[in-house]
Formats: C-alpha cells, structure tokens, sequence
C-alpha cells in the first residue's frame, strides 16, 4: 500500500519540468519546488535538525510556502502553524511561547521587527524564503537556544484550530492518520492510490490559507492526484472567476461566505459555466443559499464536514450521491466518510438516539482518539440509517438569556432572511442581570440598506423576544479568522465597543 509521502515524491519526480503551481500568473515547476525542499533540507541537515522535530511555519499563501509544507511532511518532520494574519506582537509572542528550533518564513514576515526579534530571542534557526530561484533558501538568524520542545516523533502537523468561538489552539495531527486522511479522499474522485502516480493536465484553484486545515488538506489531495493548482491568496470574487474562467476546472471550492459574495456581485452564469460542481465547507451553509446558487447557476453545491480537532474530513458529498439523494436529503453535510463511524447521543445521559432524533454527534475511527472508543464533538447532529449526517448547531455556543437558551444559528438564520442582509454573525454579550444576551453585526448587500431599527422589528415578526438581539450593528465585512469564517471573540469587541 503506498504512503502519502511516496506518492509525492514520486509526483515531484516525474517531469521536473512540467508546471505544478500557478500564482499570481505566474507558473512554477514541480523542479521548482523541489529545489527549495532541497535547499532547505540542505540547511536543516547542517545544523543538526532531523526527524521529529517541531517546524514553525509563518504560512502564507504562496508556492515557496507550500514546499516548505511538502518538505517537512515528507522528510517526517512536524509543521507547526503560524498565522501570518495575526498582529506582530501577537504572532511574535506565539513564536516564543511554541519553543520551536527552527522557524521558516518569507521575506515580508522576516521584515516584521517583532517576528524576527521573538526568533532570536528565542534562540531558533531561522530560514528565509527568498523567491529567488537561484538561493530559494538561506539562514537569518542561528540556531543558539536549547530550550526547545522536541516531542514531535510520528506528528505530521500541530494545526492551529480556526478559533471561531474563542482563543485559537493547537492540535497535533498523526502523520500517518494524515496520510490516511488524504488517501481516503481520492474516493470522492474515483480516483485508485494504489495505480501508479501521473501528472494531470487539471488545475485546482486554491483559495484556502494554509494555516487553516483545508488549506494543508487540499495542497496534499492535489499533490496526491498529481494535479495542478491555480493559488490565490485569499477569496476575492474577481480573482476566482478570473482563474475559473482561465484554468475551466470541473469543480471548486470556497467558504459558504463565497458563495454569498459571488451572488452579490451578480456573477454571470457563464463565467462559471466549466464548473459541474462546488465545494464548500468550513462553516455550516444554508440550504437556501445553496439552492438559490444552484438556481442561478445550475451548480450542485457539495458541503462537506470536517474539524481539525477531528483530523480534517468526517462527512462529504460525492456529486452521484448529490444527483441520487440530493433533493430529499436537503441540508445534510453528506454521508460519513470512509472509516468513519458516526453516532448520536442524548447529551445528558450520553445513550445512543434513533435515526432521525437530534442529540450531540460523536465520532470513532483509527485516528481519533485511541481508535476504539466514541469520541464526543460539541456538534448538535442528526443522522439517517443511510449514513447521512446533518449540522444543526453547536451545543457549546448557546445563550443563556435569563434562563432562556438561544442558539446563535436560529438568529443568524431570521437576520438574513431579511432580503436586504447578505450576512450575519451573533455573540454574547455579558450582562449583569440576564447573564448574557444576544448581540449581532450584520452586512448588507450592495445597492440595499436596513438601519438597526428596520432589522430589529423585522426579527421581532419571527423570533422570541428573548431571542431579539439586545445590540445589531451593520459593518463592511466581519474581522474574520483563517478558514474565512465571522471572529466571534473580534466582533464580540466591536460590538462591546459601539
């Protein structure tokens, strides 16, 4: 049975020469990669650094960064996560706090007078990303310190989680799990790892910032089917129906907040018109949304349901079982993935429920906890005798208003039926006789308004008073973590400040 690290090493040797990664209009060879994975090694093997150590990677979106990624996963080494989004100073104290030996980064990131300062004083070997092809790689600070955490034997990734509902936290994936993981996903492809590896002549558009799971996910589901991707540093409507108008993959995939974003900027149908499917994830998705973008466009919208906490992928549609059960299973994530086992269970007395019955979703396969016993989610879920899962909510993120129980998605749902909200996010906020109330931001579509005050009466036609947020404010867009998803502890701060 072949690994995922041989098969990649095998893709990166068949044609050298050919093209593997698009960005910014620009193309660079599988050659290219390889030689900053070289080049790194070089540097790495020179001072000592071998298998099982802890890498830091500042991971933006870029090809140099995606070798790194590759050649530290191959050479069975750990990648652990830094977001270049963060604040200097935020990102510079999560350099010092992870204690790792070595921490690689481009050359922007290096340019930041607290990244580098934390990396020295931390004692790390540093490694610059030049983008020069000629010196793709080469040392900026020396490796002195000795006070480094090395417990990283068979961990593949230390993936920081989205951080969505509150502060963002590292979870160690198993490299072989990962492996797995990405293997089992050819069969959403039809596609058999156990045939030799060639170069597809298809491109992947890649939007997804590698320091979320999805983005690390698909870099490895591509470089596994030998096919090539087309890289964006983040989604922007323009830029994605440009690469989908040049590349004319069959499928793509963005947040459910793209889709939003492409209806609202009146996307013609023919722009998209290669596409016979689109995949989305990282945020529970509307069903409505999802027929009025098939509606418009006449694309299947495939959600699939994963957690980094979970290693990535646990539920997804394949585009036959969407044409097959599609309509009548409207709203569910799609059918357990393989060797994943699903359940759910009454959140109090933990007993299994019927098919059909809401409760909390728990989970068990090989790589989640010891690979035997049921591993609890903080999901509310349903689930049919077919295996298909539905996403009801999150038990851990409800209201507690004076007694009374709110969950966020019911409010979120009533804010954008309103026809003039295109999206909306709901925390809560502290208070000192009711515990806690609701409050929201929410964004409107272009050419349309709705004052706090319209919203609010609208929402009072279709929700309990308890549920009504106490405070609506309209912003331009959410401060918004990796995956792309609304920050609930950054709107909670603007909404405490308005």
């Amino acid at each position: 049975m072949p690994t995922l690290n041989s098969i990649v090493r095998q893709v990166l040797a068949i044609d050298p020469s050919a093209p593997a990664i698009e960005y910014q209009k620009q193309w660079h060879s599988w050659g290219d990669l390889s030689a900053i994975i070289d080049a790194i090694e070089g540097i790495l093997r020179a001072n000592g650094i071998g298998a099982g150590t802890r890498i830091g990677g500042i991971l933006r979106n870029s090809p140099e960064i995606a070798a790194v990624i590759i050649g530290t996963i191959i050479h069975d080494r750990c990648i652990v996560t830094l977001n270049p989004a963060l604040p200097d100073e935020t990102l510079a104290a999560d350099i010092e706090s992870l204690k790792t030996p070595v921490v690689i980064a481009r050359s922007e990131d290096w340019q930041r007078a607290a990244v580098r300062g934390a990396v020295e004083r931390a004692g790390a070997l540093g490694i610059e990303i030049t983008g020069d092809r000629a010196d793709p790689a080469r040392v900026v600070t020396k490796l002195s310190g000795r006070d480094f955490r090395s417990d990283a034997e068979g961990i593949g990734i230390e993936m920081l989680t989205s951080g969505t509902t509150g502060t963002p936290k590292r979870v160690p994936l198993k490299a072989g799990n990962f492996s797995k993981m990405i293997l089992d996903a050819a069969v959403f492809e039809k596609r058999d790892v156990n045939a030799p590896p060639k170069l597809s002549k298809a491109v992947t558009i890649s939007n997804t910032p590698f320091s979320h799971i999805g983005g690390i996910f698909g870099l490895f589901v591509s470089l596994s089917a030998g096919r090539k991707s087309c890289m964006l540093d983040r989604f922007r409507v323009e830029e994605f129906v440009d690469a989908v108008q040049r590349h004319r993959p069959k499928v793509a995939g963005a947040p459910p907040s793209a889709l939003r974003m492409i209806l609202d900027a009146k996307v013609p149908k023919e722009a998209l018109s290669s596409l016979v499917a689109f995949r989305t994830s990282t945020a529970p998705l509307d069903p409505e949304l999802a027929d009025q973008f098939h509606k418009h466009f006449g694309i299947p919208v495939l959600q699939n349901y994963g957690a980094t906490e979970f290693a990535g992928g646990v539920a997804g549609w394949t585009l036959p079982d969407f044409l097959k059960s599609g309509e009548q299973r409207r709203g569910s994530v799609g059918k357990m993935n393989p060797g994943v086992e699903g359940r759910i269970v009454d959140a109090e007395s933990g007993e299994p429920l019927p098919y059909g019955e809401k409760g909390l979703l728990e989970l068990r396969a090989h790589h989640l906890g010891d690979g035997r016993n049921w591993v609890r989610t903080t999901d509310l879920a349903r689930m049919d005798e077919d295996q298909f899962l539905w996403i009801l909510g999150r038990a851990d993120n409800a209201i507690i208003r004076g007694g009374f129980k709110i969950i966020p998605d019911d409010v979120v749902k009533a804010i954008e039926a309103h026809p003039a909200v295109l999206e909306a996010c709901v925390v809560a906020l502290p208070d000192p006789r009711l515990g806690q109330v609701p409050a929201a931001g929410y964004r409107v579509k272009s050419g349309r308004t709705v004052s706090a005050d319209e919203l609010r009466a609208f929402l009072r036609e279709r929700l309990t008073a308890y549920q009504v947020p106490t405070k609506l404010l309209e912003v331009q867009d959410f401060p918004r973590t990796p995956s792309m998803k609304p920050s609930q502890p950054e709107l909670k701060k603007l909404l405490e400040a308005a």
